[in-house]
């Protein structure tokens, strides 16, 4: 199957996956028949080298299963996105790290909390790391573990950021998820005690920021010389789209039924409603066709073996959170036009795309100002610095 195969397998699975959403809002977590068939389909090894069975592949096409999955259920393609770029951070550790998750189990899958939130200790051959990490997305289908912690020195003072690699055994999840959106991501707590990490299973900030990666030793595929966050950003902001994408096609379906109180005939004759679907499904087309160019630029970057300029990457960055914008406008466009009836409970699918969206627009990423920003230095010729490039 090639990666593109892959992408016409998700386009078969979409029916299956919008009928469970409801079930993965009231279990707060994705239905493990979801997950065993995106990982039938090749979802979780598109961004997985080849050297463990994966296509390596131009993440144009994840982005795009991405949106696929976001327009059927929202927290399904939050979560497919997350464990797919997991899949591409390991590819970037030490080579014995990857044989130790991949070596044994393909498909195996990681969960993420990099928030700098652990307690380490520094030993001769490695770490000691106990804490806490909130927010995990999908952490309940997944085998590892990737948590961020500072390293400090025996003064107190920091001495660098690191991704610390922790296998199912050594940590426990805490099922705390409860929330008004994105309620299927089971996005829970990771606890690690007192656990002994080889210092071959972390890997510094600052060599995840540079372009040389101890995973370049074994993964010479393009698409792992692409900036982290420029991949793991995009992965947030993609199903955002793709949700809001799933609330317009349910806003005009019910618009076509729905009848106006005053003066009768059905809404979609109405010709301020028509100006509000139209402003939406632009939002929603500028959105993909940004995030798309952009990903697909960066990656021509990477296949000329080039590093990409800081005006591409502020670009994406700008372009990024303004998608997630967008999409939140969108949405918020055709509600305010839908009645009474989309705050029914019960499955009303423009209703979860309004909450889903909300929730997806306060993670960390799609900070606007702060995105902004960036590109605003860069293109005065200002300093730019920031981990999200």
């Amino acid at each position: 199957m090639s990666e593109h195969e892959v992408l016409a397998a998700v386009g078969q699975l979409l029916p299956a996956i919008r009928e469970r959403a409801s079930d993965a809002e009231a279990r707060c977590s994705v239905p493990e028949a979801t997950i065993k068939e995106l990982a039938e389909a090749g979802v979780f090894r598109l961004l997985q080298p080849r050297l463990y069975g994966g296509y390596g592949a131009d993440p144009v096409v994840f982005y795009s299963c991405l949106r696929e999955l976001g327009r059927a259920c929202g927290s399904t393609g939050w979560v497919a996105g997350v464990l797919g770029t997991t899949t591409w951070q390991m590819a970037l550790f030490d080579p014995q790290a990857q044989e130790d998750v991949w070596g044994a189990d393909r498909d195996a899958r990681l969960c993420v909390s990099l928030a700098p939130m652990g307690k380490v200790t520094r030993l001769t051959d490695g770490y000691r790391l106990s804490g806490r990490w909130g927010f995990s997305s999908g952490s309940d289908h997944t085998d590892w573990a990737m948590v961020g912690a500072i390293v400090r020195n025996d003064d107190g003072s920091p001495l660098e950021m690191r991704t610390f690699l922790v296998p199912r055994r050594d940590y426990r999840i805490d099922r705390v998820w409860d929330t008004v959106g994105l309620r299927g991501t089971g996005s829970n707590d990771i606890i690690v005690e007192d656990v002994f990490i080889p210092a071959y299973r972390t890997i510094a900030a600052d060599q995840v920021a540079s372009w040389t990666r101890p995973g370049h030793a074994v993964n010479q595929e393009p698409v792992y010389r692409l900036p982290l966050g420029s991949i793991f950003t995009s992965a947030i902001a993609t199903p955002i789209v793709g949700m809001a994408e799933a609330g317009y096609e349910a806003y005009l379906t019910a618009m076509r039924k729905r009848i106006r109180a005053s003066g009768g005939g059905p809404v979609s004759e109405d010709p301020f409603a028509q100006v509000r679907a139209a402003r939406a499904a632009s939002d929603i087309d500028a959105a993909w066709l940004q995030l798309s160019r952009n990903i697909s630029d960066l990656y021509e970057c990477a296949k000329r073996g080039e590093q990409p300029p800081m005006r591409l990457r502020t670009r994406l960055r700008r372009d990024q959170v303004l998608a997630t914008e967008r999409a939140v406008k969108a949405v918020d466009l055709l509600m305010d036009n839908a009645g009474g009836g989309a705050m029914r409970t019960g499955g009303n699918v423009l209703q979860r795309a309004w909450r889903d969206v909300h929730t997806g627009r306060g993670h960390i990423t799609n900070d606007p100002e702060k995105a902004l920003v960036l590109f605003g230095r860069e293109a005065f010729g200002l300093d730019v610095r920031d981990p999200m490039l």
